[in-house]
């Protein structure tokens, strides 16, 4: 905000506006917003009548996770997470599917091509092709603010209101089902996938896959811990690696997807839970633009563990370029920043992670400062964060960038190839060794 000179020099002569009344407002939240209960009713008959039930749940339903479950148990449905809704559930939860979306996995996308019934629970889910289509299913959703209701699916029943509340009222008019064909095939399905991550996460290539960055991260993670999360390729990488367990928080810039953002959340998460461990998972990118703000850190001795995914490039936008619009990239490398040096020319500690067996002492190590500290991993800048499914679509408009002049064509290439013999031999390798148990 710019305020031009003449008006910083004119005088007042009173401290305040003569609007601002002593304790005129309240800055305490006290509403309580319930739908009636005719409405809950003819919510839960849908429900009771459904088949195939999904449960979609976004930030709104942040501290409504036991009530989720409970609704879950008792439709026998499958919980699917919006990005912000990350931390409503853990990730290894029975009833979790994990993401929604191009950083999510491919139990939910199914889940959500096959549902006839869909509950959204707090979430404005924006990727419509990652919802039913129109007329597919039936759609109950909650949420706090009326205008939400139905601006992403046409909608049967709105429930405006809190999610917590609203789901505890709605629990007791629900019957229990029995059918658990649909959500066995998504467990199963969620197995499959898991295990496809623990592939992809475990290996040893060099450079460094990101995928490895990110599984370590959580596998240091405390049971309380705060993740912020920039937007980029690293987003993707933390979508799906790392794992959220009940009592952790999770959050990232969301719809607004601006960069930058992974940084100052860390910082402000560490100043109102000082006792709890706060992490920044972030690309160099995102952290360029507001670097400074680790001095910040240093300053108010804020001990966050700052995780700089860095391959010199903003790699989001390459492969939107490539896989969405059929360019070859364009604008997208910048110069490379030690980023132990400044961590140090700050007052703080770094570290940097360069060979694959190094990964988990180094962070280990790393975690345990009680100084703001940046952990700059030098990761595969041309390790492609893949949708779920691969659609015929991104393969063409792929296609397309290589023929109109895409510079490392054949990198990218070489690197799409290898991963996917990488992949058949694991899936080879596991089924050899299921078969020899069995024998």
């Amino acid at each position: 905000m710019t305020i031009p000179i003449d008006v910083q020099e004119k005088k007042l002569s009173g401290k305040y506006s003569r609007h601002n009344v002593a304790y005129h407002s309240s800055d305490v939240y006290v509403a309580k917003t319930m739908p009636n209960q005719s409405l809950l009713e003819k919510a839960a008959r849908v429900l009771n009548l459904g088949n195939r039930i999904v449960i979609l749940v976004g930030q709104g339903a942040l501290g409504a996770g036991d009530e989720v479950l409970a609704i879950a148990e008792k439709l026998e449905a499958p919980v699917v997470k919006a990005l912000l809704g990350k931390a409503v559930i853990p990730d290894d939860n029975q009833y979790s599917l994990g993401g929604l979306g191009l950083l999510g996995t491919e139990p939910s996308s199914d889940a959500m091509s096959e549902a006839e019934t869909l509950l959204m629970v707090g979430t404005s889910f924006p990727y419509l092709e990652y919802l039913p289509r129109p007329g597919q299913a039936r759609v109950i959703q909650i949420d706090i603010k009326a205008e939400k209701i139905g601006l992403r699916y046409p909608v049967e029943i709105g429930l405006v209101g809190d999610s917590k509340l609203i789901l505890s009222s709605l629990l007791p008019l629900l019957d229990q089902k029995y059918d658990l064909d649909f959500l066995k095939s998504k467990r199963d399905a969620m197995k499959k996938w898991n295990r496809l991550m623990k592939e992809q996460s475990t290996r040893n290539d060099k450079p460094i896959k990101p995928q490895v960055i990110a599984q370590v991260v959580s596998d240091e993670l405390e049971d309380n811990a705060i993740i912020s999360v920039d937007c980029g390729t690293n987003t993707s990488w933390a979508a799906r690696f790392i794992d959220i367990r009940k009592g952790m928080k999770f959050s990232v810039s969301g719809m607004l997807l601006s960069m930058g953002n992974g940084l100052p959340y860390a910082i402000a998460a560490q100043i109102a839970f000082p006792e709890r461990q706060s992490i920044a998972f972030v690309g160099d990118g995102g952290l360029t633009m507001l670097m400074g703000d680790f001095a910040t850190a240093v300053q108010y001795s804020l001990p966050i563990k700052v995780i700089v995914v860095k391959n010199c490039t903003l790699g989001m936008i390459r492969w939107e370029q490539m896989g969405f619009l059929g360019n070859p990239e364009f604008g997208v490398e910048f110069s490379a920043i030690d980023w132990v040096k400044f961590a140090e020319s700050c007052g703080g500690k770094g570290y940097a992670i360069k060979e694959p067996n190094k990964v988990k002492s180094i962070m280990n190590q790393a975690m345990k400062e009680r100084k703001p500290t940046i952990i700059e991993a030098y990761v595969d800048a041309f390790e492609p964060p893949m949708p779920p499914k691969v659609e015929l679509g991104f393969v063409k408009e792929m296609a397309a960038s290589f023929v109109r002049g895409e510079p490392y064509s054949r990198r990218i290439g070489l690197t799409l190839y290898r991963d996917q013999v990488h992949n058949i031999l694991k899936h080879m390798h596991t089924h050899s060794a299921t078969d020899s148990q069995r024998e």
